[in-house]
């Protein structure tokens, strides 16, 4: 199906059935790297604000920072949810609307979607404030730590709405092809979040010291905030989509159509998030050492994510409006494109850092025992990068297609190699290079799975 140009000749609509139209026919790699680039600036913007709050949590104490890494695990799927998974499912009912030349089905969709969005933050706020003392306890929380914790989860996730808000919102946007937009606002938010948590957190120019509760009451105000910009940008024409608020209608196909990618993906973050917590307590068990070298480790994944987010949420729109205007072959070639420059940044930094990694553990500790721990973890899991990358890319772009059961269905299988492999391993005293050597291999499956999914399942308009 195509674009009919004559919509070109209505002013409201001509941006839309150009940067449509745009998606369609522009040659796909560097229409995919402009894409992605604000989006992985966005990215590292967002990273850079989890390493200055955990600097000034720092100089609250050591408490204080056990506390951070009891609530991380929660704020993280809050955050990949909303943005990632949801995200994604909106950003692809949007761009398969315009693709098919529906625009008033798109501005609804929109809608639809931040109501998605207040439930989804709703969901989380009842779900920290009644139960987070419970989960926090689970995880080893206990007297000081546990109330710490528990001060910080109690302000931040009362604003969960907020955040799910904003991450929702920046997916409408995404949806209809605009990148820049939501990478503006969100590093917007990220330095206003840096600069309220720092202030009210360690009580700076002359205002009173809130400890962790203002830090967590920063991130809520930058949220806040944001989602007040986007709603006024959306409400005020100035979008791709406009929002007519006077139209809207409930339809309940249109919450099937979101949902079904993106209540799906959920499971995937989900997984992920269970995935770490399996590992970190089995290795926890097998010395501090270890576990140490394991979180260096994970400081470079942590770091990676931004390329693979960018470079895969960029497919979604050009992958959905595709699949809108019944261009399935393109559709492929933009979710292959992708993977495989997904693969290449991702995998090419694990290599390097798999044949020498001291170049990224002499900038974290000096100890003998850390550092051969590392080593050993980058040597195993380091290659395998490549997979990862090729996964999470993959993965967004079956979200774009509406074909997420798959990649889901290959987190899973990550998540089952690790639990099982891993409590195995750990019964029978293997040593500590088994379990990275699991790690790598779970990604590697994780990213043939994934890969194995796209190539054989059958994507239709």
């Amino acid at each position: 199906m195509t674009i009919d140009a004559s919509v070109d000749a209505v002013p409201p609509r001509a941006p839309v059935a150009s940067s449509i139209a745009g998606l369609l026919t522009a040659p796909i790699l560097p229409t995919l790297l402009r894409l992605a680039i604000p989006n992985m600036i966005a990215m590292v913007g967002s990273t850079l604000v989890a390493i200055a709050e955990t600097s000034y949590i720092g100089r609250l104490g050591t408490i204080p920072l056990a506390a951070i890494a009891l609530v991380f695990p929660f704020a993280m799927l809050t955050q990949m949810m909303s943005a990632g998974a949801m995200g994604g499912g909106v950003s692809s009912a949007i761009s398969r609307a315009l693709g098919a030349g529906d625009r008033d089905r798109a501005a609804t969709l929109a809608l639809h979607a931040a109501i998605i969005g207040l439930c989804g933050g709703l969901f989380f706020t009842v779900m920290m404030l009644v139960f987070g003392r419970s989960l926090f306890t689970l995880l080893g929380g206990r007297e000081r730590v546990l109330d710490e914790a528990c001060g910080y989860s109690q302000v931040l996730f009362s604003g969960a709405i907020a955040i799910w808000l904003v991450n929702t919102l920046a997916s409408v946007i995404r949806g209809t092809g605009d990148m820049r937009m939501p990478s503006m606002a969100l590093i917007g938010t990220s330095l206003l979040q840096v600069a309220l948590g720092g202030t009210l957190g360690l009580g700076l120019f002359g205002v009173p010291q809130f400890g962790m509760p203002g830090v967590a009451a920063g991130q809520l105000v930058a949220f806040t905030c944001a989602a007040v910009f986007l709603l006024w940008y959306l409400w005020s024409g100035r979008s791709r989509l406009p929002l007519d608020f006077r139209a809207f209608h409930f339809d309940r196909a249109l919450f099937v159509d979101i949902l079904k990618v993106g209540a799906v993906a959920c499971l995937s973050p989900l997984q992920t998030v269970l995935t770490i917590l399996i590992f970190t307590k089995i290795l926890a068990t097998f010395g501090t050492e270890m576990l140490a070298g394991y979180g260096i480790g994970s400081r470079l994944e942590f770091l990676l994510i931004p390329i693979t987010f960018a470079i895969g949420i960029a497919s979604v729109p050009m992958v959905g409006v595709a699949m809108g205007a019944g261009q399935v072959k393109r559709a492929r070639r933009v979710a292959w494109t992708a993977a495989v420059a997904s693969g290449l940044a991702v995998g090419l930094i694990g290599l390097i850092i798999a044949l020498d990694p001291s170049l990224w553990v002499a900038l974290f500790t000096r100890d003998p025992g850390v550092a051969a721990a590392a080593h050993s973890y980058f040597h195993w899991a380091g290659p395998a990068f490549v997979f990862f990358g090729i996964g999470v890319s993959l993965y967004f772009s079956s979200q774009g297609a509406a074909r997420v059961g798959g990649p889901v269905l290959a987190s899973t299988a990550r998540l089952l190699i690790v639990a099982i492999g891993g409590g195995g391993l750990m019964m029978a005293q293997a040593p500590a290079w088994t379990l990275f050597a699991l790690v790598g291999g779970a990604m590697v499956v994780f990213g043939l799975s994934t890969a194995g999914s796209v190539a054989f399942v059958r994507w239709v308009k």
